[in-house]
């Protein structure tokens, strides 16, 4: 049986083993851009953020099965854009989300992504988005089986510090 809660201290060591696998995952995919942190690093991070977690603008759901920790997600919330922006003033979250390799297919990632679809709701977030790699082809397809769907094209560019286009060089 899955149960699906709010993260908790005593869960930080859970925590920082499935951040660990999930930036080994990602170092895998793409080692120009991933990293693997350090343990201690992600440590005082998750501590930090559940020791406040009414101040917040980050949500952390685990996933237990038997007893254990399978699986986190967490929830992102970026405020609504100013009134000066031309989009229109929904409040979105990005959504990242991690199953231990031994746990995967069993149910888990649907269960913390439709917990995360309903803690974001009653924060007030109208649009979740899953930023992915396009390498990341399971987790493109595990995020289009959960309903989600193409909401953009991100492009990005690399610069040095001796790039000829920036602003206001001759």
């Amino acid at each position: 049986m899955i149960s699906v809660r709010m993260a908790r201290a005593e869960d930080v060591p859970a925590l920082v083993r499935l951040r660990l696998a999930n930036a080994e995952r990602h170092v895998a995919l793409d080692p120009y851009r991933h990293r693997l942190p350090e343990p201690e690093a992600v440590r005082r991070y998750f501590e930090e953020l559940l020791s406040s977690p009414a101040e917040a603008m980050v949500l952390v759901l685990v996933a237990e099965v038997r007893g254990s920790v399978a699986g986190m997600t967490e929830i992102v919330v970026t405020p609504a854009p100013p009134d000066h922006q031309i989009l229109v003033p929904h409040r979105i979250a990005q959504v990242h989300t991690v199953v231990l390799e031994r746990y995967r297919s069993q149910g888990i990632g649907k269960a913390l992504v439709t917990a995360a679809e309903q803690h974001a709701a009653r924060h007030g977030v109208s649009r979740l988005i899953a930023p992915i790699l396009a390498s990341n082809a399971d987790a493109l397809s595990f995020y289009s089986r959960a309903g989600f769907g193409q909401h953009g094209i991100l492009l990005s560019k690399e610069l040095t510090a001796n790039s000829s286009n920036a602003v206001g060089s001759n």
